[in-house]
């Protein structure tokens, strides 16, 4: 398995990191990507992608919105072209829209400077998107990026999940999943073709209903796919295979 969505560079992981990658490979997670948020936090990435044999992504998240939009976005192009021939680049991002976190149009500006930079690179994105579905649809349907990415930690209904696959991204699918109150995604994930989603947990956030107060980690992954495959009611191998697919194919692992 690999985890396309873990912020395993997190301070919540300093202190045991090590334990938990031994953990993680006892349990058939023998990867992740590790998405970028703000200009500060990159450098770290690196050095931990190439000590654990990670991935990573670049980019600024809209909840670390900067004042100087061009200099930020300056300096996610330099570090792009810095990293351009390491293969454990794989993706822009996170970046996205959330309706919940200091709204602004600084956002939308903040996010299409990075779709283009994307694009430029002929990278996938990793996008966040929180109450602002209508909003991401319209600005990926007048930017048509030709590698797409994926939605992390998608969480609407089957109507909108076609939406964004006939925009070319995949579906991140994390512990939400395991809630029996998430009857939207659940729905999704059990109507739409197993090919559309991507196995993420967006640790150390995203802790599954009934563990509110723990630190998730990708250990969650076992459930996950349980659960998946409990929904599409078919062989846990099976789908195993397919989301490792999927992940190789977009991030061309």
């Amino acid at each position: 398995m690999i985890d396309t969505h873990a912020h395993l560079d997190m301070p919540e992981f300093d202190n045991d990191r090590n334990e938990l990658v031994s953990e993680m490979k006892r349990h058939g997670i023998l990867s992740a990507i590790i998405p970028g948020i703000a200009a500060d936090k990159w450098q770290k990435q690196l050095e931990l992608a190439e000590q654990y044999q990670w991935y990573f992504a670049l980019g600024i998240h809209p909840w670390y919105v900067p004042d100087d939009i061009d200099r930020a976005i300056s300096l996610l192009d330099a570090k792009l072209q810095e990293c351009r021939e390491n293969r454990r680049l794989v993706a822009v991002g996170e970046c996205g829209l959330d309706k919940l976190h200091h709204w602004s149009d600084k956002q939308l500006l903040l996010l299409e400077k990075q779709l283009q930079l994307a694009q430029t690179y002929q990278l996938p994105v990793i996008l966040h998107a929180v109450k602002a579905h209508q909003e991401l649809l319209a600005l990926l349907t007048r930017t048509r990026l030709s590698r797409g990415g994926v939605i992390h930690g998608f969480y609407g209904n089957s109507q909108t999940a076609k939406q964004y696959i006939a925009l070319g991204f995949k579906l991140g699918v994390g512990g939400l999943l395991l809630n029996p109150s998430a009857k939207k995604l659940r729905q999704a994930v059990t109507e739409l073709p197993i090919e559309h989603f991507l196995l993420e947990t967006d640790s150390p956030s995203m802790s599954p209903f009934d563990q509110p107060k723990s630190r998730n980690t990708p250990l969650t992954l076992n459930r996950i796919v349980s659960e998946i495959s409990f929904l599409k009611k078919s062989e846990t191998v099976c789908i195993l295979e397919q989301l490792n697919k999927n992940a190789v194919q977009l991030f061309e692992l």
